[in-house]
């Protein structure tokens, strides 16, 4: 009964490809680039990354909101997509743990979604020709309108949506009689990453992405933190600066996704938007350094120059991906310094990257 009541939507891509579907609820129209997610679960947590702020998210698996949401499953204060796409919306769910429904959680953040979308073939389709803007909209009748507001969308590459998404004041996170201070750059943090580096005994204090480095300084930390986020990381010439300074001075310093090309920009080493990014929690990683293999969580639509590091004389690669090769992690050299492109607080199944908090730990003291 509930199909017959959903509207007629659409999904249109930059290059003028349409896929047709129905509007889940939500009139309107929101533009974003296109990507796609292939994780069986978690879609609350993904939703509600500051790293997918600005973008369409395509769920691969064929069942969306079939459990419901929870309020403690967010990894940030309300969804930061710009809109769904999907096979199958759930508006019934069954979990014991659910809070209440993804269709009323949209409607109360207002997210324009499309399902009944044959998304194999959109998957298909941006893996074949990249990642690219997208637009959802209930104006079906007006094509060529919709197609002249995408035509003026930005694209992905040069935009600091760090900025948009990242604290706009300092705050504290975790036990104030914790055995040791980290200062955060917020990028675009989740949640549980300072989850994780609290219940290692640290208390966090979380600056805003314009933050400099006397300013972190300030808070007398043991080691310095900076976070994943949104858009490319080139522009973010202030946080690549406090990296600079970080590692010039030999303090500890850990960088996840955002915070890992942050770190690799400011050591001179190149990032470049890639085809269609890796996005998902089942990543194949390998450790150089113990020759071990990860499940990882991943998402990110740049990289950090494999060619740049190998001929850099102070910068290593310790994590490779091995389903491209691409770099998925650096240190470096004689410093206690590493990040890692995918995300270890994640834990999608696997606990197999956790030890990098750890490592983290091990360089505070």
């Amino acid at each position: 009964m509930k199909y017959k009541e959903l509207k007629k939507a659409i999904l249109l891509l930059e290059d003028g490809t349409i896929f047709e579907g129905k509007s889940v609820g939500i009139d309107g129209t929101t533009i974003g680039e296109i990507c796609y997610n292939t994780g069986m679960t978690g879609y609350q947590e993904i939703f509600t990354d500051p790293s997918y702020f600005g973008q369409i998210m395509v769920a691969t698996n064929a069942h969306i909101g079939n459990y419901g949401v929870n309020k403690e499953e967010v990894e940030s204060e309300g969804i930061k997509i710009a809109g769904l796409v999907c096979r199958n919306f759930s508006y019934e769910y069954s979990r014991d743990r659910a809070d209440g429904s993804l269709e009323d959680y949209f409607k109360e953040h207002g997210l324009i979604s499309i399902t009944d979308v044959d998304t194999r073939a959109v998957v298909s389709y941006i893996r074949e020709n990249g990642a690219m803007n997208a637009i959802i909209s209930t104006e079906v009748e007006n094509i060529e309108e919709l197609k002249t507001k995408l035509a003026e969308a930005p694209s992905m590459k040069g935009l600091d949506l760090a900025s948009v998404v990242s604290t706009k004041e300092p705050y504290f996170y975790g036990d104030e009689n914790a055995t040791y201070k980290v200062s955060a750059l917020d990028l675009g943090i989740k949640k549980n990453i300072l989850r994780n580096l609290a219940k290692r005994d640290c208390y966090i204090k979380v600056f805003p992405c314009t933050a400099s480095f006397e300013e972190m300084e300030a808070f007398n930390p043991d080691g310095y933190f900076l976070s994943n986020g949104p858009g490319d990381p080139e522009p973010l010439k202030s946080a690549q600066t406090v990296a600079k300074t970080i590692i010039e001075k030999n303090l500890p310093l850990f960088g996840i996704c955002l915070g890992h090309q942050t770190i690799a920009l400011s050591q001179g080493i190149s990032t470049y938007k890639m085809h269609n990014g890796h996005r998902g929690i089942n990543h194949p990683i390998k450790n150089l350094l113990t020759g071990k293999g990860e499940i990882t969580s991943q998402n990110h639509g740049f990289n950090v120059s494999r060619e740049d590091v190998e001929a850099s004389n102070n910068v290593e690669i310790t994590h490779v991906h091995l389903n491209d090769n691409t770099v998925a992690g650096i240190a470096i050299k004689d410093k206690k310094v590493f990040s890692v492109q995918y995300h270890p607080e994640a834990n999608p199944g696997p606990h197999d990257a956790s030890y990098l908090f750890d490592q983290f730990i091990e360089n505070l003291k």
